[in-house]
């Protein structure tokens, strides 16, 4: 099998080591994994923001990039939900009506192809640390992931999952959300982070990298050691 790989713009500026290691999995997994150079962004700021025409450029851009292949893995729901649930709306009886409508149909977040696509729910991985898991807003409620992610972290050797409190409710991310309100943003990192401190786990395991940016600004800027891991960067662990 061969996939064409889309690294979004948070993992490819602030956590570049996740797409390596998505790269890495997918080849374990014996998939050739195929990268266009060209892409860039899938315009989900400038949408969210109410930049619709320039958004559309940056869609159109993204759909041409990746029209050519049979199957497209990336590692955020978010980013693929927004090709998925707001490109109709933008191309639906255009030039690019069929390539958006094929597209659509191709497209996976990483954990839904793993499990539901490739048929795959231990991947050999191995990791001796105790972690919460923090599902995102996007994940859940645009993409539809169910229990994906644990599933496949149900058999990281020597990884012990303890569920946090309201593990589902938002981290205050949002993208310009958190920049518009910075101070209700901040207030609701606190409460995911005391929540998942009282489970006594070492990590916060996501398949959302926005989230964890967020997660994490809030664990550095207050001396918390607690650290904050993309589900790839756990799938390849081998201790």
């Amino acid at each position: 099998m061969e996939v064409g790989i889309f690294i979004p713009c948070f993992i490819d500026q602030v956590y570049p080591q996740t797409g390596m290691n998505m790269v890495k999995l997918l080849e374990k997994l014996k998939i050739r994994v195929k990268y266009n150079p060209s892409q860039t962004c899938c315009g989900q700021l400038a949408f969210n923001g109410g930049y619709w025409e320039e958004a559309r450029c940056v869609a159109e851009k993204f759909i041409r990039d990746f029209m050519h292949y049979k199957q497209v893995v990336g590692p955020s729901a978010s980013c693929i939900s927004m090709v998925k649930n707001y490109y109709p709306g933008m191309f639906d009886n255009s030039a690019l009506h069929n390539e958006n409508r094929q597209l659509r149909r191709r497209i996976f977040e990483l954990t839904d192809f793993l499990v539901n696509v490739l048929k795959v729910e231990d991947v050999g991985a191995s990791f001796n640390a105790t972690a919460t898991i923090h599902d995102s807003c996007a994940a859940l409620r645009e993409y539809g992931l169910k229990d994906e992610a644990r599933r496949l972290l149900s058999n990281v050797k020597g990884l012990q999952i303890i569920e946090m409190k309201d593990t589902d409710v938002c981290c205050g991310f949002g993208g310009t959300f958190s920049v518009k309100h910075e101070a209700i943003a901040t207030a609701m990192a606190e409460q995911k982070i005391e929540n998942a401190m009282k489970t006594g786990a070492d990590y916060i395991i996501s398949t959302e990298a926005s989230c964890l940016m967020h997660l994490e600004g809030y664990l550095t800027r207050n001396n918390i050691p607690m650290k904050v891991l993309h589900i790839a960067d756990v799938l390849v662990k081998e201790d």
